[in-house]
């Protein structure tokens, strides 16, 4: 095979440094009845411009949003990107830039990296954030870990408001590392606080839920604190939409403790879902406890006191010593970082309030012109941001098919996650989308009807 860098000398002299003969001696280990024994089934070779007609022709079934408008949110978001945002992030310094362990050669990446966490900072209203994780879901986790401690074992509340994904990945870890989670139910949308109240316990060591949750209501932070504060729990808020940080109070204001979410929505596309942009904030106390990376600000000794950037807090061996780590993640999302922080830097205050605004209003709009639809109901009376769920007349193939006909992405169906809400869907209206848009979709809904 030509892309394989050694010749068939060179692998024969490292089969017989090994005292092996061939090939197939190194694969002795492998049972026979799960080895691939003949050639791959491929079509004869083509040409590089008949293969790039094929490949084009296979990449143009897929949906994407230069020609579907969508209507999809749950838990990756359709938000306006500025110009400035891909013309800076690829660029070659950021875009090939990763372990920034040397800072006399990585000022500009870490710098970045500091923006990101600041930024974090500002609109969580938490004291410090690390330079991110890989997803929400594991951020989530991670803030977990945190709280259960070194010892890794105690119970966790957690509402089912919370991404079914998220969720599952939670019960992953605590199938590994031997801790207990009890799941809250919701009620008209929203957390039970009667149930919260009785499953929290002396030995809870966090309570979990998301604001705005999975259906896109706003849950009682208030009462969900004081809840969980009766005791030593830690407070986590989960955020997968941040753009609802622009006009709801931020986590540090309700007296979380600890917020974790995804922002891979802030200037980056949605790419099928991946790759994604965790983060995670939390009250100064925690610092030391962060798992990840965190970029300090320095100053240069010396005459010049030249502001710097370093990693810090952590000892490399918290990224090179799995043993000795707090955590498995000891990397992070820096390009995605870099597009989220030049899209907040972008916008500003102002322009982060009025997106905000925007996703409100016009999930607010199309919410009421859907539910004037006879059959389709709002499935909640809770308060929303720009989600919501439907309870629809037909079921949720059926309005697949014809929004794929008008190419619209439609909602997430809600059955897959949550048994019962079989003719529910969840919808998402964001500042990109146009009274057109709205107006296109409520005409499907009552050609279905």
């Amino acid at each position: 095979m030509s892309y394989v860098p050694n010749t068939r000398q060179e692998q024969q002299a490292m089969l017989e440094h090994m005292g092996l003969s061939t090939l197939d001696d190194l694969l002795a280990t492998v049972p026979d009845n799960v080895r691939f024994d003949h050639p791959l089934a491929l079509p004869p070779a083509r040409s590089e411009p008949d293969l790039k007609r094929i490949l084009n022709t296979m990449a143009a079934r897929n949906k994407n949003l230069d020609t579907t408008i969508s209507f999809l949110g749950a838990g990756t978001y359709d938000h306006a990107i500025p110009s400035v945002v891909p013309h800076l992030q690829r660029r070659s310094e950021f875009v090939t830039s990763y372990t920034p362990y040397q800072p006399e050669v990585s000022q500009g990446m870490l710098q970045t990296i500091y923006e990101f966490q600041t930024m974090v900072c500002q609109v969580t209203g938490l004291d410090i954030a690390n330079a991110s994780l890989y997803d929400g879901s594991t951020a989530l986790v991670e803030a977990v870990l945190l709280a259960l401690g070194p010892g890794g074992r105690g119970e966790v509340v957690i509402s089912t408001g919370v991404d079914p994904q998220y969720r599952r990945v939670l019960q992953t870890y605590a199938f590994a590392r031997g801790f207990t989670i009890k799941e809250v139910p919701v009620y008209n949308g929203v957390t039970s606080l009667e149930d919260l109240d009785a499953a929290v316990s002396p030995t809870t060591a966090a309570v979990i839920i998301q604001q705005p949750n999975f259906f896109g209501c706003i849950e009682d932070v208030h009462s969900i604190e004081a809840i969980t504060h009766k005791g030593k729990a830690l407070f986590v808020t989960s955020i997968t939409e941040p753009a609802s940080l622009g006009i709801l109070a931020p986590p540090g204001a309700y007296g979380a403790d600890i917020a974790v979410g995804e922002m891979m929505s802030f200037g980056n596309t949605m790419s099928y879902g991946a790759p994604a942009l965790g983060f995670m904030a939390a009250k100064q106390k925690f610092m030391r406890l962060l798992p990840g990376r965190l970029v300090g600000q320095t100053i240069e000794e010396g005459e010049s006191k030249q502001v710097g950037y370093v990693l810090t807090l952590q000892t490399r061996e918290q990224h090179i010593r799995r043993e000795r780590a707090t955590s498995n993640i000891c990397t992070n999302q820096s390009l995605l970082a870099v597009g989220a922080t030049i899209f907040l830097a972008a916008l500003g205050k102002q322009g982060f309030r009025e997106m905000s605004e925007l996703c409100l209003q016009k999930a607010h709009y199309a919410q009421r012109q859907i539910t004037a639809i006879p059959g389709f109901e709002a499935a909640f009376t809770s308060p929303f941001f720009d989600e919501f769920v439907i309870n629809t007349p037909v079921s949720a193939d059926r309005l697949q098919q014809q929004f794929a006909q008008a190419s619209i992405l439609g909602g997430y169906p809600l059955d897959k996650s949550y048994p019962g809400m079989e003719n529910a869907m969840l919808f998402c209206v964001t500042e990109t989308r146009t009274k057109e848009d709205i107006d296109l979709l409520v005409n499907v809904l009552k050609e279905v009807h």
